[in-house]
């Protein structure tokens, strides 16, 4: 698989060093980024981390704007102007530095969450409330969606004004 699935927690060690979950280290060697791409979250208490796959997108998206534009400069301060490349050890682990870590709130553990394309490294209990938040939100999304599909829809093939209940 070519995507950052599930969730896992890992403790930090006495050197401060954190072990990158196994499958995630696959996609990563997949990916062929020397080291991992780390910036903090636009939007929350977390760390953003990738590969190849991530800094594409991030070029991408930052080559829809202007290229003198102050959007497309405070998103490049944002996404590299802050973001660090860690070095991978051997056994997989990577030393988290204090500005990340501060940014996180990570002092012993992290949780690493799959995105698809990326994933994120949370404080634990910051993760446990936001996907709580999460679940509240889809489960809210759920049902906006399922009453919108009771709604009348017209019948194919129809004159305007025949409705399908």
């Amino acid at each position: 698989m070519n995507r950052f699935v599930s969730n896992f927690t890992n403790k930090l060690d006495s050197k401060g060093r954190v072990s990158i979950p196994a499958s995630f280290r696959a996609v990563l060697a997949r990916d062929g980024f020397e080291g991992l791409y780390v910036h903090p979250a636009l939007d929350a208490p977390a760390l953003d981390a990738g590969g190849n796959v991530l800094l594409n997108e991030i070029d991408t998206f930052l080559s829809t704007m202007s290229p003198y534009s102050d959007e497309r400069d405070q998103l490049s301060t944002a996404l590299f102007g802050t973001s660090e490349i860690l070095k991978v050890d051997p056994e997989g682990r990577v030393i988290l530095t204090d500005s990340v870590k501060v940014h996180a709130g990570i002092a012993d553990a992290v949780t690493f969450v799959g995105l698809g394309h990326k994933f994120q490294i949370w404080e634990p209990e910051h993760f446990r409330a936001h996907l709580e938040e999460a679940r509240t939100k889809v489960r809210d999304l759920k049902k906006s969606l399922g009453a919108r599909g009771t709604e009348p829809r017209m019948v194919q093939g129809t004159s305007p004004g025949v409705q399908e209940r």
